[in-house]
């Protein structure tokens, strides 16, 4: 069964769409609603959909914007994009995005299904290898994000949720996938990231306050019971060890 999920601010249209067609007969079921562009990209990583419907036009990120995210997530994921006549011309001007149909609102039934038999050919097409490339793109993805974290860390901000949204995945999943990829928790990696360094500018006798700041740990109390967690002393003795050597 191929997974499909419906992504539109109006509970009406998904309805709609939901009822309109026998999924099972297509070989498909509907695993999830989402009612905006956030809520999907919240949740697309447990739905693990292989064919989006999405609405060009909700509140806080439209359809566009969420395509942009889930299709560099997913980059075999087939979207469907719903849009009223207005916003026709509009969408048809994002012709970089890897759209596989645009459709009308109100939706035509024959169109969906004709829609949904040519979306299932080319999903028949790449399953003997999707799950393999998708398995090499989340490897390649916590590359990208350790090397992130190494170029970042100063910044106080950088946290779980900044990154997760700067990839495009859940906070949920991406702190399930790194542990799983990497052998530590998020908070472990970008605290190891940070005392590696505070530990080079304690070697040169930097102040603890403006090593604080240059790892970003702004508290300087916190900072100094991060140090001595990481490496069995306080930042003072740390530093009257190096300056001994």
């Amino acid at each position: 069964m191929y997974r499909v999920m419906l992504i539109d601010d109006e509970q009406s249209a998904r309805r709609l769409l939901r009822a309109s067609i026998d999924w099972e007969q297509l070989g498909m079921e509907v695993v999830g609603e989402a009612a905006s562009g956030i809520e999907a990209i919240n949740v697309i990583d447990e739905m693990k959909p292989d064919i989006a419907f999405v609405d060009i036009s909700m509140p806080f990120m439209n359809g566009i914007e969420f395509t942009e995210l889930a299709t560099k997530r997913y980059p075999n994921l087939i979207i469907i994009i719903l849009t009223a006549f207005d916003d026709f011309e509009y969408a048809r001007k994002c012709v970089s995005l890897p759209v596989f149909e645009y459709l009308l609102k109100p939706i035509v039934r024959l169109e969906v299904k004709e829609t949904l038999e040519r979306a299932k050919e080319k999903l028949d097409s790449i399953s003997s290898v999707s799950t393999e490339q998708t398995e090499e793109i989340e490897a390649s993805a916590i590359d990208q994000i350790k090397k992130y974290i190494h170029d970042n860390y100063s910044d106080s901000k950088l946290n779980l949720t900044a990154v997760a949204q700067e990839f495009g995945f859940s906070s949920s999943y991406l702190s399930r996938k790194f542990k799983s990829e990497t052998g530590k928790n998020f908070v472990e990696y970008l605290t190891e990231c940070r005392m590696e360094r505070a530990m080079e500018l304690a070697a040169v006798n930097t102040k603890m306050f403006s090593a604080s700041s240059a790892v970003g740990i702004p508290d300087p109390n916190y900072f100094g019971r991060c140090f001595k967690k990481y490496t069995g002393m306080s930042y003072s003795e740390y530093v009257i060890q190096q300056c001994t050597k």
